[in-house]
């Protein structure tokens, strides 16, 4: 009894503790809503301030109202986004060993002073410094808030009690709106007695990193500026010339780590990367799931993030390929049929076989034979198709030119080139070799010629001892759908860079009509664009980034690799991925390509090994398959157990659709977020019938759209089926069972194999 209330005694302490700490903070982020709303006020009037510029009504008072208000809006922007947990983290610090303070405020120092620390290990805090989405200086400049990005924020993530610095406590802070929920403490130095204004320093809770595991899951992914890692935190902040390679095995935060990064390097050199950064995602599901995280980083607009099958304007993939055709659009041999295709597409079933003009009074003929050899001679040139149309008509014209008979007319030359020049401009001015030109080599666009390879007999010639007959049939099948594949888009891409795009005329602006109102055209003739016009022009224009992040790398293939080398060929690159989660057949020709799109640039490479996402029971239970996928890999590190072993049930072929169903609906059940059931690609829409009316929480989707997505809860349904769907199969199968962040049940069918405890063979030890 008496044990009892001396606990009930201790619990109660602990709360009263726990309870005054909140309110330390809640009073400090007050004060933080506080400057904030009189920064919103200082942009509001800014803004009007700018409006009142205009009606100077002078060309530079224009200029300078576009730019102001520019920029105030911008900041305006920032400070009216409210983040559920704007204020999320503190460090306190011992003495530092200088008293350098840098741009944000905060001393520099990472190591403590000498003396820091008393003989009898007890030592004063000397800073205290909180972490936040942005940075907010109070009214006199010194830092409320530490920018997450600012180097001194760095040592709340890269201090741990190995290497401590000169942190002393780490504090996760938990809130929502200008509420302060909660506070998790992680000691960095257990062995110091330390004191702030007096008092012993307390420490709260049990580790920020395991509350934050333990969250819930949505269909949006979560940024962890608040439980970012020392080893996610090197990657965050590698400095970015060259070429970062990041490997990690699933659940090491490699999406999360390129998603903060992209901020950090804006942060670091916003000037730099004025040309924006372009994150390359493998599937549209992934770009929905992470889109939200750069706003809720203190970044948007600079950054683009896309699927691969979205980077080509105008093109979204929409379909899937089978394993074989994906194999044969995908690689390099598809380079060397698109080229053969660009060119055999001008030779088109109505396209004219004579060409007949009249110069000098005759009539000159070109027949089918002599044609084909002009246009032969024409595309011996390396330039793009559509720019060697100018070469194919000056060929035309001379085979006209010998045909007429005038080249010996005179002897001088002057007499002979004006000859020539006044035979050049009767033709060209001509409706009939106008219209013969557009018919026989008109513009092609990646369009067409796609649309021409979906002609089987066509792309058999053009496809010769390159794709074996079976392929040039489903390839040829492939086009004739109704929309395009993410191989597709890529075969787009390259097209377009064989074709080239002829020089187009350009047009002038349009005039302001209010320019033309208040009579500034005389001093205007044609207005200039503002720098906001500029910036949101050249990012829908945008073709190629200062910085190209590269999530999931090891799924592009060497078609993907060109496409997207394309976009970055003056860029800095960090490259993201794992070998052992790679959908593509042959990696060392992806590699290949890769390199090529990577050129000659150093590479600087990090591997991530820590496992924030699975348990132990699920990680282990992945591992058997990677030891088959890829013998010889190691699994990355998990930092929990939970106790719960994944659940193995067996459903015949007429049970499967309501064995699915139950299991998804129990851990709908047991899990408060999100639950995916993960089926093979050919089971996706039948796999969403089984589910239908379990709710929002519930996902069905292919083995290829789990790809960097977790859930609280899986279920993967006939790893058989999965792991036969392509060469690839094991590996793509070692993804869907590494998606579960609390619980994992697998469905085995007839294919495969289960043992009496519903165990399927390729998960039997």
């Amino acid at each position: 009894m008496a044990a009892q209330v001396q606990q009930e005694t201790l619990d109660s302490a602990h709360d009263s503790v726990r309870e005054r700490e909140i309110g330390v903070e809640q009073e400090h982020l007050d004060r933080v809503y506080r400057r904030l709303e009189e920064k919103i006020h200082e942009a509001e009037f800014l803004m009007n301030d700018a409006a009142k510029r205009g009606q100077v009504g002078t060309p530079g008072a224009l200029a300078e109202r576009d730019a102001q208000v520019f920029r105030a809006g911008i900041h305006l922007n920032r400070l009216n986004n409210e983040f559920e947990d704007f204020l999320f983290g503190r460090i306190d610090l011992l003495l530092g060993k200088d008293g350098k303070k840098g741009p944000d405020g905060a001393y520099t120092a990472v190591e403590p002073a000498e003396g820091a620390v008393r003989p009898d290990n007890t030592a004063d805090i000397a800073e205290t410094l909180h972490i936040g989405r942005i940075g907010v200086l109070d009214s006199e400049y010194a830092p409320l808030v530490i920018d997450w990005r600012a180097p001194a924020a760095a040592p709340f993530y890269r201090s741990t009690p190995v290497d401590p610095g000169r942190v002393v406590r780490r504090r996760v802070i938990r809130s929502k709106g200008r509420k302060v929920l909660g506070v998790e403490d992680d000691l960095m130095r257990p062995e110091l007695t330390a004191r702030l204004d007096g008092h012993e320093l307390p420490v709260i809770g049990d580790g920020a990193l395991m509350a934050a595991l333990g969250q819930a899951r949505s269909h949006t992914m979560r940024d962890i500026v608040a439980s970012i890692q020392a080893e996610q935190d090197l990657v965050i902040r590698a400095p970015a010339a060259s070429v970062t390679y990041v490997e990690g095995g699933p659940g090491t935060g490699k999406t999360a780590v390129a998603l903060h990064r992209a901020a950090y390097l804006l942060y670091q050199d916003r000037r730099r990367y004025a040309g924006g950064i372009l994150i390359v995602s493998p599937t549209p599901l992934l770009v929905a799931y992470t889109e939200g995280v750069l706003p809720s980083l203190g970044e948007e607009g600079q950054v683009a993030i896309r699927a691969i099958g979205s980077l080509v304007d105008g093109a979204e993939a929409t379909l899937y390929d089978s394993p074989a055709v994906a194999r044969a659009k995908g690689s390099y041999r598809m380079l060397k049929v698109l080229r053969k295709a660009a060119r055999g597409a001008l030779e088109r079933s109505d396209a004219p076989t004579r060409l007949r003009v009249v110069a000098f009074g005759r009539r000159l003929e070109l027949e089918a034979e002599e044609l084909d050899r002009v246009r032969r001679n024409a595309l011996g040139g390396t330039a793009p198709v559509n720019l060697l149309r100018p070469r194919a008509r000056k060929l035309l014209l001379d085979a006209l030119w010998d045909r007429s008979g005038a080249a010996g007319r005179h002897t001088d030359p002057e007499l002979a080139a004006e000859l020539r020049s006044s035979f050049d401009e009767d033709i060209t001015s001509e409706d009939d070799f106008i219209a013969f030109l557009d018919a026989w080599w008109p513009e092609l666009t990646p369009r067409a010629v796609l649309t021409a390879m979906a002609d089987e007999r066509r792309l058999g010639r053009w496809a010769r001892r390159i794709l074996n007959p079976g392929e040039v049939r489903r390839v040829a099948r492939s086009l004739k759908r109704d929309g395009l594949s993410v191989h597709d888009v890529a075969v787009l891409d390259e097209l377009q860079a064989i074709l080239g795009v002829p020089a187009r005329p350009r047009k002038k602006r349009d005039l302001d009509p209010l320019d033309q109102l208040s009579g500034l055209e005389e001093l205007m003739p044609v207005r200039e664009e503002t720098q906001r016009e500029r910036a949101e022009r050249l990012a829908q224009e945008r073709t190629e980034y200062a910085h190209i992040i590269v999530d999931e790398a090891q799924d592009l293939t060497p078609m993907q690799w060109r496409m997207v080398g394309r976009r970055g060929r003056h860029a800095t690159w960090t490259v993201v991925g794992d070998p052992a989660q790679s959908s593509w057949s042959d990696p060392d020709e992806a590699a290949e390509a890769r390199d090529e799109a990577l050129g000659s640039r150093p590479r600087r490479r990090f591997t991530l090994t820590v496992n924030y996402r699975n348990p132990a029971e699920i990680a282990e239970l992945a591992a058997k398959v990677l030891a088959l996928a890829m013998p010889g890999s190691e699994s990355p590190s998990a930092v929990r157990s939970t106790g719960v072993e994944p659940r193995f049930v067996t459903a015949q072929r007429d049970t499967l659709a309501r064995t699915v169903r139950a299991e998804a609906a129990r851990l709908l059940d047991l899990v408060d977020g999100t639950v995916g059931v993960v089926v093979a690609m050919n089971r996706r829409e039948e796999a969403a019938r089984w589910l239908a009316g379990l709710g929002d929480r519930v996902v069905a989707l292919g083995s290829l759209e789990a790809k960097g997505l977790e859930y609280d809860a899986t279920v993967v349904v006939s790893p058989a089926e999965i792991a036969d769907e392509s060469p690839a199969g094991l590996r793509v199968l070692y993804v869907a069972l590494t998606r579960a962040t609390q619980q994992l049940t697998v469905v085995s069918a007839e294919r495969d194999d289960p043992d009496a405890h519903g165990i399927p063979d390729l998960l039997r030890d």
